[in-house]
């Protein structure tokens, strides 16, 4: 019979070491740390985490107690060290009682940042947001017969005013749009498409997924560098619907390079009996080019080559609502409003309101260009830029001369969301080089802050570009340094 062993020895046995001189952690190790851990009703009843439990309803802060105390036992059984500490655990439930969506201070340069929300709303905008979300709404009554009417009506002839189209409708982004219009116009039948124009979109979505999703056959004609007209004419069966141009917005394609207008697909089309569907991904309202910016294809210019269908987006260059709009030809728009897919596409009261109040803007181009925060960060000039970046250092620089390197520098931003690939804009940006802390730390910090602050880190050094930063948000942004050092 085999002898059991002691308590003594099991305990003797848990705190032996290794050759190279670590030590074996024990089954009545875990067990003694894991009896060490409060309960859940224990820290729901702690003086300690009353003011911070005052600010969470006690739903979420039981969850968050558990996933804390669960994530301490796995790493406990999983022989990790692990121990409750207060202080994680108030971290935890200050970042519940706080929402998770919240304002942002953009310091990265980058205009549009999907990240970010992309551009701020014009204040029309932001006033009919507020009275929509606030009441009732006419979405889909109209108000002569007071019968159920179209919530199209609200963008319709406004967009129909601005690019000369017969017809327009809205989904909830361009990527919808695109979907849309290839499952209610080609699915079953060919659909032919340049390979250099076979774009990936933000989080790795593909046209030749989205046209894979849609039902119709992709026809990939050309090459990467270089497509002709003959090579779409040669591809063309009875069994093609449509020929798709995509606008490739978010890169481009430099050197030997051919591409065919749009104006020559649609005459081929109107040869093939075939339609044209022009996806335009951001969609310029106004000729950036005449304010200095680099240009964009207008939808004016392509509702004007014939195109029979055309989406954009309405969150990108429009800097309205996220929503996918389409304008073209009436009878194609009429086909697509009937799709059974459009239900599931559809957008809501809040969008609408704020796509009409956006638009209506555009009807006036010196009144966008003067109004619209879009076109307010555009335009700012680097001696605008040059001031608000001293400003900044005119709050902190005193305070934070022993812990912090300052510098206003020239840099370059973007615009982004995919508008204008590889076009820069000149700006300018405050360096600051922490002495007291990693440069991770203080973006941290930054981040962290209420509201939060994001600024890029480059080579040892946290930058704020002041191409997306207002005058407004200094204060705030030099408040938020003070405490970051406070820490």
């Amino acid at each position: 019979m085999k002898k059991q062993r002691s308590s003594a020895q099991v305990v003797k046995r848990s705190s032996e070491r290794t050759p190279t001189g670590h030590s074996i952690t024990g089954p009545l190790d875990h067990l003694a740390t894991l009896r060490s851990l409060p309960s859940v009703d224990k820290l729901l009843e702690s003086e300690a985490l009353k003011p911070v439990l005052g600010c969470v309803h006690r739903r979420m802060a039981v969850r968050t107690i558990r996933a804390y105390l669960d994530e301490l036992r796995q790493k406990i059984q999983a022989g990790e060290t692990a121990a409750y500490a207060q202080d994680e655990l108030v971290r935890r439930l200050e970042r519940e009682r706080k929402p998770t969506l919240t304002r942002a201070i953009n310091g990265l340069g980058v205009i549009l940042h999907t990240g970010l929300g992309r551009a701020p709303l014009a204040r029309v905008a932001q006033e009919a947001l507020a009275d929509a979300s606030e009441h009732f709404s006419s979405l889909e009554i109209d108000l002569e017969t007071g019968r159920r009417g179209s919530r199209y009506r609200h963008i319709e002839p406004l967009l129909c005013e601005l690019t000369g189209a017969e017809a327009a409708m809205v989904v909830n982004n361009n990527c919808a749009a695109t979907l849309l219009i290839l499952s209610g116009l080609a699915k079953g039948k060919e659909a032919i498409v340049s390979r250099g124009q076979l774009i990936e979109i933000g989080g790795a979505f593909r046209i030749p997924d989205v046209m894979m999703q849609s039902g119709c056959k992709m026809v990939e004609v050309g090459t990467t560098n270089r497509t002709h007209l003959r090579d779409y004419k040669n591809a063309v069966t009875p069994e093609t619907a449509l020929l798709l141009r995509v606008h490739t917005s978010n890169y481009k394609i430099t050197g030997f390079t051919k591409e065919v207008s749009l104006e020559e697909l649609v005459a081929l089309a109107r040869e093939s009996h075939v339609l044209v569907v022009d996806d335009l991904g951001s969609g310029a309202l106004v000729d950036l080019s005449k304010y200095g910016l680099p240009k964009e294809p207008l939808v004016q210019d392509s509702v004007k080559a014939g195109a029979d269908v055309i989406c954009f987006s309405g969150d990108k260059l429009i800097a309205a609502s996220q929503a996918g709009i389409i304008v073209g030809k009436k009878k194609h728009i009429d086909l697509l409003k009937k799709h059974p897919l459009t239900r599931a596409l559809r957008c809501g009261k809040l969008t609408y309101a704020v796509l009409e109040r956006t638009l209506e803007l555009f009807l006036d181009e010196e009144r966008v260009v003067k109004e619209h925060a879009l076109f307010q960060l555009l335009l700012k000039t680097p001696a605008q830029m040059q001031s608000e970046a001293r400003g900044l250092l005119r709050r902190v620089q005193a305070d934070l001369k022993d812990k912090v390197e300052f510098a206003v520098k020239p840099a370059l931003s973007e615009i982004g969301g995919g508008s204008l690939a590889t076009e820069s804009l000149e700006s300018r940006v405050v360096a600051i080089r922490p002495k007291t802390m990693h440069v991770d730390e203080l973006a941290r910090r930054m981040r962290l802050n209420r509201p939060p602050v994001f600024g890029r880190v480059e080579k040892g050094v946290y930058v704020l570009d002041f191409r997306t930063l207002r005058r407004d948000e200094i204060p705030v942004i030099a408040a938020a340094l003070l405490v970051a050092f406070q820490q």
